[in-house]
């Protein structure tokens, strides 16, 4: 429970509050070669020794940073949380299993995606709070510009529930890279964007009111075509339109120069959380948009070396350094008025 005072001009009121969240994992593989991928290629896999100490400590710190998670507003993990580079359904089991998180009685939403390497998006949600009604994985069909044969890449994920009684959908999403160049790939994130305003329109067409979350890594940052001209997400809540999509996202990236991934001394906002209309109207009866943010606590930040302010990543040279993932976390607090 969180009290704010004089929100919007109102009298002071007391307003239930909620986390959605995404994380990228960062490779998390076991240690279980499986013929059918090539999770081979996994740092973990490539280690020869004491790769089952590593694990557990991997997924030790996933679950800790999970577990921490707006946790300074809400008093709680994430309710609902997307995370993306997962091997499998097991790898999420041990995570929600690992003792700073098993009270949270987290379920799993998972399919197996065609990605070559191997992983997948998936959702996990606090069954106290949040009941899925319908989930269901979209294919993206995407070709080699060189060969057209076609590249195997990951699903996008879309679960609709009830959140406290309240139906809201989530679309996990986690674009092709940028292997081979921003130009040269960008035509497979723009495809990407296409099916998730597909998905999303789909929604709207059954109910032009709906509450939907789209969100994960999406190897652009909220400036790039396939947000802004595909999605059209909108960087002025104010402006946002029936139907349209707000993207917080956008200032932090343009105005305020954050990111959630570094490369060569550059940050890129590859992770967002979007949502349609209906979650910015001033009617706390039910959920709405309250915050955003970034989660780059100094616990998850290299202090050292070369890559000294990037993200505190598991596996660098080889080795693996007992760190996070390579990928900030990121988050929105959604409230909703408690009557006395």
């Amino acid at each position: 429970m969180l009290g704010l005072v004089n929100m919007h001009g109102q009298e002071k009121k007391k307003f239930k509050i909620h986390t959605v969240a995404f994380y990228n994992l960062e490779n998390l593989f076991d240690t279980i070669n499986d013929p059918t991928k090539n999770d081979e290629a996994s740092p973990i896999m490539e280690m020869k020794i004491k790769t089952g100490d590593i694990y557990k400590r991997k997924v030790h710190n996933m679950a800790r940073v999970i577990a921490d998670i707006g946790f300074e507003a809400s008093h709680n993990s994430p309710v609902l949380l997307g995370v993306s580079e997962v091997e499998n359904r097991e790898v999420l089991e041990d995570v929600v299993n690992d003792p700073l998180l098993l009270e949270k009685d987290y379920g799993i939403v998972h399919y197996d995606s065609p990605d070559g390497r191997g992983i997948d998006v998936a959702l996990l949600y606090q069954k106290q709070f949040f009941t899925p009604l319908h989930t269901s994985s979209h294919e993206l069909k995407i070709y080699d510009d060189d060969t057209r044969e076609r590249v195997h890449t990951r699903d996008q994920l879309l679960v609709s529930g009830k959140l406290e009684g309240e139906m809201i959908h989530l679309i996990v999403n986690h674009w092709p890279s940028r292997r081979g160049g921003e130009a040269r790939s960008r035509p497979k994130r723009v495809a990407a964007a296409k099916l998730n305003k597909r998905i999303i329109d789909s929604l709207q067409s059954l109910d032009p009111y709906a509450k939907i979350f789209t969100m994960g890594d999406l190897n652009d940052d909220p400036t790039n075509a396939s947000v802004k001209d595909v999605l059209k997400a909108d960087k002025d809540k104010d402006k946002v339109g029936f139907k349209g999509i707000y993207n917080p996202y956008y200032s932090m990236f343009k105005k305020d120069g954050l990111g959630t991934t570094a490369y060569r001394d550059a940050w890129s906002l590859f992770d967002q959380i979007m949502f349609t209309q209906p979650f910015l109207e001033k009617d706390y009866s039910s959920w709405r948009y309250y915050q955003a943010g970034i989660y780059n606590k100094n616990y998850l930040v290299n202090k050292e070396g070369r890559y000294k302010g990037y993200p505190l990543r598991s596996f660098a040279d080889g080795g693996f350094t007992d760190g996070f993932s390579d990928h900030f976390p990121v988050y929105v607090y959604i409230i909703k008025e408690v009557q006395d």
